[in-house]
C-alpha cells in the first residue's frame, strides 16, 4: 500500500517508508512484489536445466569411454544440443525469477515439450519417471498463466540498441 508523498518531488513511499515499487529482492524495478508461483517455476526450470546437464554429462563419458554409437559427429551433435538446452534453461529460470517477460514464453514451450516426453514415458511403462516430468509442468504451465505471475514477469528488457 502506497501512501501520496506530501512533497510533490519526493516518491512515493509503501507503508514500512520504503520507496514504492520496490521489487522483493529490493531493485527499483517498479514491478510488484516476487509471488511465490514465479519461485516455482523458476526452480521447476532450473531443476530441468540440471537436470539436461546431468544427461549430457552422462552422455558425454559414455562417449569417451567408447560406448558404441552409430554415428560419432551425430552424437556429438546431441550433446551440443543437450548443453545448449541446459544452459538456455537456466537463462530462462535467471530472467524470470528476476522478473523479465521474454522467459516466459521459453518456459512454457520447455514445459509443453517435457509434457511431450512425459506422456510417453509415463505410458511406456516408466509410470514414476513420467509423472516426474508431468506434475512439475502441469505445475509450471498452470502458474505461467497467473495474474500475480504475470504482472511480476512482465519487465522490458531496457537496454540500449546495439548499433
Amino acid at each position: 500500500m502506497s501512501r501520496a508523498p506530501e512533497n510533490p518531488s519526493e516518491p512515493a513511499r509503501d507503508r514500512d517508508g520504503e520507496p514504492a515499487g520496490l521489487s522483493a529482492d529490493g531493485a527499483g524495478s517498479g514491478s510488484p512484489e516476487r509471488p511465490a508461483g514465479i519461485l516455482v517455476i523458476a526452480v521447476v526450470v532450473a531443476l530441468e536445466a540440471a537436470a539436461l546437464l546431468v544427461a549430457a554429462l552422462w552422455y558425454g563419458t559414455q562417449l569417451l569411454t567408447g560406448a558404441p554409437v552409430l554415428s560419432f559427429w551425430g552424437a556429438v551433435f546431441t550433446l551440443v544440443l543437450l548443453l545448449g538446452f541446459s544452459a538456455w534453461l537456466s537463462a530462462v529460470a535467471i530472467f524470470l525469477f528476476r522478473g523479465y517477460r521474454w522467459p516466459r514464453a521459453g518456459a512454457l514451450v520447455a514445459q509443453l515439450f517435457t509434457l511431450t516426453i512425459g506422456f510417453p514415458t509415463m505410458s511406456g511403462g516408466y509410470p514414476l519417471a513420467g509423472l516426474a516430468m508431468l506434475v512439475p509442468a502441469v505445475l509450471a504451465i498452470i502458474l505461467l498463466f497467473d495474474k500475480r505471475v504475470i504482472a511480476f514477469a512482465s519487465r522490458a528488457g531496457g537496454a540500449p540498441p546495439a548499433l
